[in-house]
């Protein structure tokens, strides 16, 4: 199976770069593919959950430390974050004007300068993923806590409690016409409308490390099933930084008691992986892709608040920092439009 892209009007980065990363991609093998029917699974009318639930573990970030999430259902539209341990603040939406950092991980924060909550990306892709338009996350710390399981566990909670559907149609959004933004080091990410009359995210992800994890892509129709699935995709650390983090990681803010452990990331050398990697198919472990895919890169697009996005979404060795920059620019450069 073959697929091929063209850059579309592209909005930053170096046009011959570009050009070049695009056709790199076109030349990648596609290791998995899994489409289906448009949007198949989600409701087409907003939605919340049914009530309360919890999950709690090891804090990411003070891993000696207990932390808690509570999922609650909104009587206001979005996602909505609720700290719960500081007075005087209003909740934070869940929305791309509310970026703080993508350095590491993606923080959100508004008001106080403590009121914020870090490495949301893990959380906020349950939005598209389980189709969820409205939610408050309540929590006594910024500091989430990390699963050995990714984050299948909150998916679990959530399927507990039940998504309930509200007398209101979901609204969708696209993109006016196709749009590409390059970053600095040969990757990029595109964004294509979606075809008359369908609702759905196609994703085509690809990654490429200088290390035992390789080249991977993945391209799939988004759908609850395939997100329950791959949300047990776990992030990924090399080797080296593992031992940073251990030997002098308490001298710097964003990594001191950095909570990761063998069973809650995938570490990864030159040539193998310590401990045991998941989705293995054929020779590789797509593990990696799948994180960047489903709880990465679709968080970054759950942080549009106007809409669920639909349409195709293209990337290539991109992270954090240019899934933020493109999101932004979607804003700037009035590139959003109601699918009606």
């Amino acid at each position: 199976m073959a697929l091929k892209y063209t850059p579309g009007n592209i909005l930053f980065g170096e046009e011959s770069v570009v050009r070049q990363a695009f056709q790199q991609l076109n030349n990648q093998e596609i290791d998995l593919a899994r489409f289906c029917e448009d949007a198949e699974g989600y409701s087409c009318k907003r939605t919340t959950i049914g009530g309360e639930c919890s999950v709690a573990g090891r804090g990411t970030f003070q891993g000696r430390r207990h932390s808690t999430l509570i999922f609650k259902p909104s009587t206001q539209p979005g996602w909505w974050i609720e700290r719960s341990d500081l007075q005087e603040q209003l909740m934070t939406p869940v929305s791309i004007r509310n970026v703080w950092t993508t350095a590491r991980n993606i923080v959100l924060r508004s008001g106080n300068p403590h009121n914020y909550l870090r490495m949301v990306e893990h959380i906020v892709a349950l939005r598209l993923g389980m189709g969820i338009d409205d939610l408050v996350i309540s929590t006594d710390t910024g500091d989430p806590p990390l699963f050995d399981r990714s984050s299948l566990e909150m998916v679990e909670k959530i399927d507990q409690a039940g998504i309930v559907e509200l007398d209101e149609p979901a609204k969708y959004v696209t993109v006016k016409e196709q749009v590409t933004f390059g970053g600095s080091r040969g990757d990029f990410l595109s964004f294509i409308p979606a075809e008359a009359g369908r609702r759905g995210i196609r994703i085509d992800c690809a990654i490429d490390f200088a290390s035992v994890i390789g080249r991977q892509r993945v391209v799939f129709d988004l759908t609850p099933q395939l997100f329950k699935e791959t949300s047990f995709a776990r992030t990924n650390a090399s080797f080296a930084k593992m031992m940073m983090v251990k030997l002098i990681g308490w001298t710097m803010a964003d990594t001191r008691n950095l909570g990761y452990t063998p069973d809650n990331i995938l570490i990864h050398g030159k040539k193998k992986f310590y401990g045991e990697p998941r989705f293995i198919h054929g020779s590789k472990a797509l593990e990696p892709v799948w994180h960047r895919a489903v709880l990465d890169l679709l968080a970054a697009v759950a942080l549009i608040d106007v809409g669920r996005f639909c349409g195709t979404i293209v990337s290539y060795r991109a992270g954090h920092t240019l899934d933020c920059r493109a999101i932004v620019q979607l804003y700037l450069r009035h590139l959003l439009r109601i699918v009606d």
